[in-house]
């Protein structure tokens, strides 16, 4: 399983997946245009000394991340508070990317209705939506727990 940010626009969430991303063995996506400098402080602090080694790839534009979706036979799953599906639900595969939106504004119509699934996260009723870091880490916990875990060596 690998890992997409769609745009992030908050460095503190988007160091703290790259923490994640590296401790779990999870390749990364980066679907600019970010709304900050990569180099940012706040990224670094978020990721401390584990960014060197997290596996990091950046696309250009979502037309492009979209191109590699396709060339390497990918499954691409939105995190989305507008899906049906529980992402309890969902039956997670090898080959699928979960991708997080903007932390401000989530995606764009053409984006999410370009992806293959959608899952959610069941909330409180007056509930907006979770940190981004933090629904990618509950679903990422569960479909490693599918997977039977992280394939770390």
């Amino acid at each position: 399983m690998r890992l997409a940010l769609f745009q992030p626009d908050i460095p503190q969430n988007t160091g703290t997946l790259l923490r994640m991303a590296m401790c779990l063995a999870i390749s990364v996506d980066i679907i600019k245009p970010c709304g900050f400098v990569f180099s940012d402080r706040r990224l670094k602090r978020a990721g401390m000394n584990y960014l060197n080694d997290v596996n990091i790839t950046h696309h250009d534009s979502w037309e492009v991340f979209r191109e590699f979706v396709t060339e390497e036979n990918k499954r691409l799953i939105l995190l989305s508070t507008k899906a049906q599906t529980a992402y309890t639900d969902f039956s997670y595969q090898e080959n699928d990317i979960l991708m997080v939106g903007r932390e401000s504004a989530g995606v764009p119509d053409d984006v999410f209705n370009a992806v293959d699934k959608r899952v959610r996260i069941s909330m409180a009723k007056n509930a907006r939506s979770l940190n981004v870091a933090i629904a990618a880490a509950i679903v990422f916990g569960e479909g490693l727990r599918q997977l039977k875990g992280p394939s770390i060596s």
